[in-house]
């Protein structure tokens, strides 16, 4: 009798740890509750209108009906560091461009349009610094979808993400 007691609070024990936190080393991404409420991060950093419609867990991608994922060859992310997601979303006919920035702490989040050609699309991944005077910054980051629109659909052009930081 004593040993199932004994199992019993171990077990609520374990299932009170598996509830919530990732793992260390994790990419930081925060589970959300549905998609098109915001994104992952968007506790921290709200992402410009349209309000993106991918959103993640811990687990999988959540992708909408009519929402796209851009096929890994037409993404050119050789720039970035590894601090950045490599993959990218279309929707609303493909004028829409999900993509991925870091933000946390003192850190902000923007994506910009840098370049659009018959053969590339070009975007900006920009992380913007704000720190106020006398105040103390933590230093985790988290993924958080950006949206830029194009001027015509993506369609079969290739997408170039480059990174830029800027102070505030």
């Amino acid at each position: 009798m004593r040993l199932l007691g004994v199992l019993a609070l171990a077990s609520v024990l374990l299932a009170g740890c598996s509830s919530g936190g990732s793992p260390s080393g994790s990419s930081g991404v925060s589970p959300t509750s549905s998609p098109g409420t915001g994104g992952v991060g968007s506790s921290t950093v709200k992402p410009p209108a349209p309000t993106p419609p991918v959103t993640i867990s811990d687990t999988a991608v959540v992708v909408p009906p009519g929402v796209k994922e851009v096929p890994r060859e037409k993404v050119d992310a050789g720039s970035l560091s590894d601090t950045y997601r490599r993959d990218a979303f279309v929707f609303n006919d493909g004028r829409d461009v999900q993509v991925w920035g870091v933000a946390g702490g003192c850190k902000e989040a923007k994506a910009e349009v840098t370049g659009q050609s018959a053969e590339v699309v070009q975007v900006t991944l920009v992380t913007i610094t704000r720190q106020p005077s006398g105040t103390v910054c933590t230093q985790e980051l988290k993924q958080v979808p950006l949206t830029v629109h194009l001027d015509a659909p993506l369609g079969d052009r290739q997408l170039v993400l480059e990174a830029r930081e800027e102070s505030g």
